[in-house]
């Protein structure tokens, strides 16, 4: 089964959470936690043992569909879930007639009889919706999901397909692994800056997508099979008409990011961030320097920065000498030692 951390995602925190959870553990207190760019969730299910609530938000449709299958408070029926896991394990291609996603992502981002079975699957978890609960439905979906992914022919992101002649099936439908979490967690799908002028939290963890990766186009093909509408897609890489742009990958990241930490309500501001600020790659390439961050942070309260050196995501073309994560973590309305 898929626990939250088997996924292939840019800029996913899994190597760092022991070092995120040291320090918040040591700098930081207070029984709620919000997570503002959430991804791929695993800071949050990190933090969920030492938290009585947590927040969790994300832009990305398939990151909440994620979200809510693994935390959602919600009763599933197991048997059921089993069911349709055995009905899918069942399918043949050749039983399957040619379909949306086969049309459009057969032998690019999956094998042609993977892309029959997957959109066949699609088909049928929302055909069944009615008679599913939505922790059930989304369960379903993000198994969907995380078992396309875990053979999806990429490099860890869907901006392009890689070019390797025909693709082996390699498709199996297996299940995640749901949460039970007692009401403890809290899920959005919302502009950060609008939840965080409505949240109160202890702690607020902010992991921004500061460089001009949109996620929206970098996932577009797990967008595409979480919402199914099914649009019209274009160029080599078959995306759909651009939605969803985030305007912190964009010029404007600094005053966003200006406006997101001065009206956040949260007694600790925990911020990541790693220096590709000077990427030869202008997708790499941060928006927002760090000199700038440490300067939006210190004016809310005292800021200690924390560094240590990472090996970053890398497609091939970038190189990083000397690539570091930072930490910073802020005390709101403290500025001077006691």
């Amino acid at each position: 089964m898929f626990r939250i951390y088997n996924r292939r995602y840019t800029g996913s925190k899994y190597k760092l959470l022991d070092w995120i959870e040291e320090l918040i553990e040591e700098k930081c207190e207070g029984d709620v936690f919000f997570d503002v760019f959430a991804g791929t969730g695993v800071v949050s299910d990190r933090m969920k043992s030492h938290f009585t609530k947590v927040i969790m938000n994300d832009f990305l449709f398939s990151n909440e569909v994620i979200y809510k299958a693994f935390f959602s408070n919600e009763f599933y029926d197991e048997s059921k879930i089993i069911e349709y896991k055995e009905k899918y394990q069942s399918l043949k291609a050749e039983d399957i007639e040619a379909n949306y996603f086969s049309d459009n992502f057969g032998e690019k981002y999956f094998s042609e009889n993977d892309s029959k079975i997957i959109g066949y699957i699609r088909e049928d978890i929302s055909s069944n919706k009615e008679v599913l609960s939505d922790r059930e439905y989304n369960i379903l979906l993000a198994s969907l999901i995380f078992s396309m992914d875990k053979i999806a022919n990429t490099v860890g992101h869907y901006d392009a397909y890689r070019k390797i002649g025909r693709l082996e099936d390699r498709f199996i439908f297996e299940l995640i692994n749901p949460e039970i979490c007692g009401g403890k967690f809290e899920i959005h799908r919302e502009d950060a800056n609008k939840l965080a002028r409505r949240v109160k939290s202890d702690v607020a963890f902010i992991d921004p997508p500061y460089n001009s990766r949109q996620y929206s186009r970098f996932y577009h093909v797990l967008e595409t099979i979480t919402q199914w509408k099914k649009p019209k897609l274009e160029g080599t890489a078959l995306k759909p008409p651009a939605e969803n742009m985030s305007d912190y990958c964009r010029n404007s990241a600094p005053e966003v990011f200006a406006d997101l930490i001065e009206n956040i309500d949260a007694k600790y501001i925990v911020v990541t961030y790693n220096n590709t600020y000077h990427s030869k790659s202008s997708s790499s390439r941060n928006k927002i320097t760090l000199e700038e961050i440490q300067g939006v942070l210190e004016k809310k309260g005292k800021t200690e920065i924390h560094e240590r050196k990472h090996p970053c995501f890398n497609a091939g073309k970038t190189e990083f000498n000397d690539h570091k994560e930072f930490i910073f973590i802020t005390r709101t309305g403290v500025h001077n030692e006691e």
